[in-house]
């Protein structure tokens, strides 16, 4: 899907062409539409293929002034169970009149500047608007951090009375996105710490004080999500020990019922015999027999609690 903007009166407006100072942004990208652009724009097939593979690393590269952004960004899958949280690649391409963007999906990073949510956007000044994606995308890793750690404590109160595998399951799922947050954040620093240097995108004092802070803001990221993993190993080694702990309370407790339970079964079957026996002929015989049984039961029972097998 291809929509095209244009900032007028300071606002972001759809437009139905490409203008000089515009902004294409590609969702859901088909083939035949990057190679339409591809041709149309004259920018290289790569440039434009390479962010629709979801392995692509963050980096920056340039070919005949046409500079290549690439970056990794974080995303929620609401329909998602197992792995909600996963990154994917954005592209963010500068052509000499127009700045394009190209995501495998929506994204909520792309989305807050369509929508007119960041403040002081503009599409002209094009070397602030890749800082303020760089931010949004730094916000955004962190909101989700947050968002990790308070299902991280939702799981655990679970864990603490589980015997099932599926808390655990729920727990390495969110170090799996963990893991690929981190990956994916480092990738970022680096291709920041490029365009620090300032050999493809010529940044001002301005925007290199912005710069710091986005590279601030990304390791602070960078540092909660190897907290949160850490956290969240540790976890997994103690619960699992937790889930086999109550799996063996119960164990214990099921037998200690079996063994009493057996009591008045072996009374009731030394009674059953077709031999002479106490009492056979009194007709008190049954309740004899349940009093016995129960004073069997109860003995055991305190043995059982003397030596804590309950």
């Amino acid at each position: 899907m291809i929509k095209i903007y244009k900032t007028i009166n300071r606002k972001i407006k759809e437009i139905d062409s490409y203008t000089k100072d515009s902004w294409v942004n590609i969702t859901y990208p088909k083939k035949e539409e990057l190679e339409k652009i591809s041709k149309e724009l004259d920018i290289p097939l790569d440039f434009l293929t390479d962010p629709t593979d979801i392995d692509e690393r963050a980096r920056i590269e340039i070919e005949n002034k046409t500079i290549l952004n690439v970056l990794r960004i974080p995303c929620f899958e609401v329909d998602e169970v197992e792995i909600p949280f996963t990154t994917v690649p954005l592209g963010i391409i500068f052509t000499d009149d127009i700045v394009i963007t190209i995501c495998l999906k929506d994204t909520e990073v792309i989305d807050d500047f369509i929508k007119d949510k960041v403040r002081n956007f503009s599409i002209i000044n094009r070397t602030r608007f890749l800082l303020q994606i760089l931010l949004k995308t730094s916000m955004l890793y962190l909101k989700y951090l947050k968002e990790i750690n308070r299902r991280t404590s939702s799981i655990e109160k679970e864990l603490h009375k589980a015997m099932k595998n599926e808390e655990l399951i729920k727990l390495l799922n969110i170090e799996k996105s963990l893991v690929s947050f981190t990956s994916s954040l480092k990738s970022n620093e680096l291709m920041m710490e490029k365009l620090q240097i300032g050999k493809i995108i010529k940044i001002n004092i301005e925007d290199k004080d912005f710069l710091e802070d986005v590279i601030i803001d990304n390791r602070q990221a960078i540092e909660m999500s190897n907290i949160y993993s850490n956290i969240l190993s540790g976890m997994m080694d103690a619960f699992a020990s937790v889930i086999s702990n109550n799996l063996n309370v119960v164990l214990k407790f099921l037998t200690s019922v079996t063994i009493i339970l057996m009591i008045p079964t072996l009374v009731a079957s030394i009674y059953g015999m077709n031999v002479e026996l106490p009492f056979q002929r009194s007709p008190q015989a049954f309740g004899i027999t349940m009093v016995i049984s129960l004073v069997f039961s109860i003995i055991g029972v305190l043995i059982f609690m003397k030596r804590r097998w309950f």
